[in-house]
């Protein structure tokens, strides 16, 4: 990583095909930086669009403190914005989309609100008082960005999180560089819990479309929001995250056992199809468990972990089981309320069987130390 150079402001625009809208933005911000009396450097990060990019940066480096890093292997918005990060030599870093998008007449804003005392993070906001996004945002699109701020609520209270212009200082940025492990294009959100921001300041500005070139956004990137959003959950609450996970996941079994029951006692006896319907509850948890719950040991013998959940599930209905009953035949309250003890067995055992799951099971696999 080359030296920082205080007060420098590093502007780092990740690009993808965006040939067309770069001599716009990058002239747009030499003007909103020199105007505010701001040293900077532009530091565009181009995932080999082979579209003239390259050529065009290099054209607009005889009137602009510009410079590209071409990435021939590496894919992904976010992996871009790290890499100019750790690239790029100012005190200040900033990231701002390539499209035309986000107003570059407001950099100097989210700079003079990073200055303030122990702010450690600053938004470029569309939600905040003063800010907009597009009158001619459909219903749709509306709902999507309404819904993708609500499943962040958990991470952050900041009123646009899933914003991607943004501004922080080096040293906040340092704090977690190595821990950074987004996926998909929300790497504004990524760096507010893994940096664990806690004074941030939202400056109002004015969405707009994209002017030239075309959307990057599509069900991939909406799924890979979600990918993203269990990771920082996990990041961020741990066991209790994770817990949480292996309880819903466990009410989906309970939706698979009735429903296979139903459906296996029009082919089958009521023995046969209640056992049945138990072992396809089963596997159908634990496999959601081995690629959701606990993703890291999905490279693991799914044979062995199988064996494992069956026995640990086992001894899981066994707990719920004996907590029940001796609840009802020690204590006069719970023999006239069987429906409290009942759920009080349910508890302790998905806690025993989640605790196994996470220690046995899904056990992660041990670090080797070279």
């Amino acid at each position: 990583m080359e030296l920082s150079i205080k007060s420098l402001v590093s502007i780092v625009v990740p690009t993808y095909k965006e040939v067309e809208n770069l001599p716009h933005l990058i002239a747009a911000v030499s003007v909103a930086m020199r105007s505010a009396g701001l040293s900077y450097e532009i530091v565009v990060v181009d995932d080999d669009s082979q579209d003239g990019s390259e050529e065009c940066v290099k054209a607009l480096q005889n009137n602009h403190p510009v410079r590209l890093i071409s990435r021939k292997t590496q894919r992904g918005l976010s992996s871009a914005v790290l890499d100019g990060f750790r690239h790029a030599r100012g005190e200040f870093l900033v990231c701002m989309d390539a499209d035309l998008s986000h107003p570059p007449d407001r950099i100097p804003a989210l700079i003079a609100k990073l200055r303030e005392p122990r702010v450690d993070f600053v938004i470029g906001s569309r939600y905040v008082d003063g800010g907009s996004i597009p009158k001619d945002w459909g219903r749709l699109r509306r709902l999507n960005s309404w819904a993708a701020t609500q499943l962040a609520r958990p991470l952050t209270s900041v009123q646009d999180p899933m914003a991607g212009f943004f501004a922080l200082r080096r040293e906040t940025f340092d704090k977690a560089s190595v821990s950074l492990s987004p996926i998909g294009y929300k790497i504004g959100l990524e760096l507010l819990v893994k940096c664990r921001c806690t004074n941030v300041r939202e400056v109002p500005i004015d969405f707009a479309d994209r002017k030239y070139g075309e959307s990057k956004l599509g069900l991939r990137e909406q799924v890979d929001y979600l990918r993203h959003l269990k990771r920082l959950l996990d990041f961020k609450f741990g066991r209790g995250s994770r817990l949480l996970q292996f309880c819903l996941v466990g009410a989906t079994g309970v939706v698979v056992d009735l429903l296979m029951f139903n459906l296996l006692l029009l082919v089958v006896s009521l023995t046969v199809a209640r056992a049945l319907a138990v072992g396809v509850a089963m596997t159908s948890n634990f496999w959601l468990n081995r690629r959701l719950t606990f993703s890291y040991s999905r490279g693991s013998d799914w044979i062995r972990s199988y064996i494992q959940f069956v026995f640990s599930c086992s001894l899981g209905a066994f707990v719920n089981w004996i907590v029940s009953v001796k609840l009802i035949s020690a204590a006069s309250f719970f023999r006239d309320h069987v429906t409290a003890a009942a759920a009080i067995g349910i508890l302790c055992g998905t806690v025993f069987n989640f605790i196994l799951s996470s220690e046995w099971v899904f056990s992660r696999p041990a670090r080797r130390i070279h």
